[in-house]
């Protein structure tokens, strides 16, 4: 199989999810849209090194941390602004739904740490081990984050 029809499959399977945690991440649709398709481009690059479905959506999610990362670093991409919020493309998933109204608005208004857990931990529902690789941190770092996250969106959805 080439690498563009490996690249082909992997969109296929977690588009949805590169997506919405790219949303989640960068708080913004242009700047996820940038993030999607860097990280696909690098799967196109690297796709063929991954060794199981496992070990792709665990790569495809780091990977997504990553550049969503570096894309905030770029001090060119630092918007003074806040965007509006837009809609997202239909999700196949189940359980909560980003854009689903003030609880998802409120996620994206958490510092990007706490957003990342919450959103791969309750809208990807990944567990505390998986969050905990991909981030390259210790689990009870992520149950913090968790944690004070939850706290975080308590107060705010309360005010």
């Amino acid at each position: 199989m080439t690498n563009q029809e490996l690249t082909a499959r992997a969109v296929e399977r977690h588009a949805d999810l590169v997506w919405r945690l790219a949303l989640a991440r960068t708080g913004s649709v242009c700047d996820a849209e940038d993030v999607f398709q860097e990280v696909f481009l690098r799967h196109l690059r690297h796709g063929h090194k991954l060794s199981s479905p496992e070990h792709e959506k665990a790569w495809l999610i780091r990977c997504t941390l990553q550049r969503a990362a570096s894309l905030h670093a770029a001090a060119h991409r630092r918007r003074e602004l806040p965007l509006d919020a837009a809609p997202l493309p239909p999700a196949g998933g189940e359980g909560l739904q980003p854009g689903d109204g003030a609880v998802y608005a409120a996620v994206l208004a958490l510092p990007p740490k706490y957003r990342t857990a919450i959103h791969l931990h309750y809208y990807e529902g990944l567990t505390l081990a998986e969050i905990a690789r991909a981030a390259g941190v210790r689990e009870g770092t992520v149950k913090s984050w968790l944690s004070r996250g939850r706290a975080m969106l308590a107060q705010s959805l309360h005010d």
